[in-house]
């Protein structure tokens, strides 16, 4: 998947669009985001991903509204949904595919918003003929942005905290945690570290931590307390969201990375580093070339 655009201007222009004019997707747009979606089939670590771009049809917003905010998704035009199978970072795979489509589509001009819950069993998973092996993590509404936005959409981002995001000693450390790395001393990744920074993540709890290690560039998730363990998680059957924002920091990294001439490869192999707590979980290793 190529861009015109910069990935990095992409991600500060994407932002979750909850109401949408009434129009219809061009045929132009359709075709584009139909071939992207086919294309979408193989994760960065491997595993087999597939999406496909759904219309809209009268039902859809009944069905979301038992999720939350997503009941006030208004005017969408289609969705994109998507579906993994069980495995080994098959959640990461599957952010770091549906966020890729998600800039394209913030390329064409298209607003989105991320909805993630429980879709396996919906409306939604019989659009795209699901298999019994799949699941579906997470859907995304897609449609162009209304000029006007209504007032219940600024109050979602205030109450979400859509608009603030954690300052870079919070997230990227120098060798070890507790040693915060400076936009210095990142040198010429410290602009993939800011779209990184700039993600988007479940209920805007940024888990991901980066340590710089020599050439490498180790991610954790930092696990939000109580986050998977709700009453609302349990009774929704939410997937595991924190892994699919782990996905999404990737994407965002890799992008940025490859936008300013920097090579490297993804890695799963856990470095001797000290980890306090049992809250932080390794994922995966960026190694720069």
């Amino acid at each position: 998947m190529t861009f015109q655009t910069a990935p990095s201007n992409l991600v500060k222009r994407r932002f979750s669009c909850r109401t949408y004019r009434k129009d219809r997707l061009t045929p132009e747009i359709l075709t584009s985001l139909a071939e992207f979606t086919s294309r979408t089939t193989q994760g960065p670590l491997g595993n087999p991903t597939r999406f496909a771009l759904i219309a809209a049809a009268e039902g859809d917003s009944k069905a979301l509204r038992g999720l939350g905010t997503y009941g006030f998704i208004k005017n969408a035009a289609g969705f994109i949904v998507g579906t993994c199978q069980s495995g080994t970072h098959n959640l990461e795979d599957f952010g770091y595919q549906m966020e890729k489509l998600i800039l394209q589509a913030t390329e064409l001009g298209l607003g989105t918003c991320w909805l993630g819950g429980t879709f396996t069993k919906s409306r939604f998973a019989k659009k795209i003929n699901a298999m019994p092996a799949e699941i579906i993590p997470a859907v995304t509404s897609v449609g162009y942005v209304a000029t006007k936005p209504r007032r219940v959409d600024q109050t979602i981002r205030t109450t979400a905290g859509s608009d603030q995001r954690l300052p870079w000693e919070r997230l990227f450390f120098m060798k070890r945690l507790g040693k915060p790395l400076s936009p210095e001393d990142a040198g010429e990744y410290s602009i993939p570290l800011e779209m990184v920074r700039l993600g988007p993540s479940a209920s805007n709890r940024q888990p991901w931590r980066i340590i710089k290690a020599g050439n490498s560039w180790h991610f954790y998730l930092m696990r939000s307390v109580g986050y998977r363990t709700s009453n609302s998680a349990k009774l929704l059957k939410i997937e595991d969201l924190q892994r699919v924002d782990m996905g999404i920091a990737m994407c965002h990294f890799e992008l940025v990375a490859q936008e300013h001439g920097l090579r490297g490869q993804w890695e799963v192999n856990p470095p001797e580093i000290f980890i306090p707590g049992d809250d932080i979980e390794y994922t995966v290793t960026w190694v720069a070339k």
